[in-house]
């Protein structure tokens, strides 16, 4: 199990979910707390210089995470169900530079917000244009070794796809290896009957975590038992990325200095029992 931290660049609204803002300054920041990777919060891959980023991640002995994508619904207002076929073409094309960038940086790009929402329509409509968006940027990812990961976003901020069952339903339909969710334990506190069992039950369709605490601030900082969870993980045998992804209060500094000294004991203490199980399987 890996930790990372979510990054935005400087002009990011306030509406971007991150800790940290300003890649060139942050990204340092993220290695001296001891984070092994960042994720990457854009709103088009544009805003990235690639070979600053490559020159910082190497100086600085990090990897990206993932590229996660909410300021293209925060900022841009689009969204994979949208009824206009011409703003449906602007999140692909988006996506399809977004999915360029991550082959070389994480192999992982989120789909959150940008999913979209039901609306005064059918459920079964706005299904069938996200699996259709959904299926061809796969399809466009898939030889680029680019996984796309839906993230459960609950009611209060979105109609569709709130709890991680639901997103496994819909991954069934959009039917591609190179789909899969990517849960989040704040909205999991929401919506989901569990947080631990659930990760472990639907555990094969899982690729990458957010972790927050119940208020939305630094793990550590609400009610969530993070060690249950890890033990649940654990047994179901997850070995991705778990990524910080809160609320920058009091202030982002203090924020992902509290997640760091919360949660790299934990993690230290997962792997070194991953690894003694490994050592015995072997």
């Amino acid at each position: 199990m890996k930790l990372s931290i979510a990054i935005a660049d400087t002009h990011a609204l306030p509406s971007a979910f991150v800790v940290f803002r300003g890649f060139n300054e942050c990204i340092p920041k993220a290695a001296r707390l001891g984070f092994n990777g960042v994720e990457l919060a854009l709103k088009r891959a544009d805003e990235i210089n690639i070979q600053q980023l490559q020159t910082l991640l190497d100086e600085n002995q990090l990897e990206v995470s993932c590229i996660s994508t909410g300021q293209v619904y925060a900022d841009e207002g689009l969204m994979f169900t949208d009824a206009d076929a011409g703003k449906r073409e602007q999140v692909k094309v988006i996506f399809r530079e977004l999915i360029d960038l991550a082959e070389n940086f994480g192999q992982l790009v989120n789909i959150g917000r940008v999913r979209g929402q039901i609306g005064n329509r059918s459920k079964d409509e706005a299904e069938k244009l996200f699996i259709a968006v959904a299926q061809e940027l796969c399809d466009y990812a898939h030889p680029k070794g680019v996984t796309l990961i839906l993230e459960p976003v609950n009611r209060y901020e979105i109609d569709f796809i709130n709890s991680v069952e639901e997103g496994v339903e819909l991954m069934k339909k959009v039917n591609r290896p190179n789909m899969k969710l990517m849960p989040d334990l704040f909205h999991m506190n929401i919506e989901d009957r569990t947080i631990g069992p659930e990760l472990a039950k639907h555990i094969h369709f899982i690729k990458y975590i957010h972790f927050a605490d119940s208020n939305r601030l630094a793990p550590g900082q609400g009610h969530l038992d993070f060690q249950k969870i890890l033990n649940e993980l654990f047994k179901a045998n997850y070995d991705g990325w778990v990524s910080i992804e809160i609320l920058p209060k009091p202030d982002a500094d203090t924020a992902a200095q509290q997640s760091a000294e919360f949660l790299l004991p934990l993690v230290k203490e997962y792997n070194e029992k991953r690894e003694e199980v490994n050592v015995l399987i072997k």
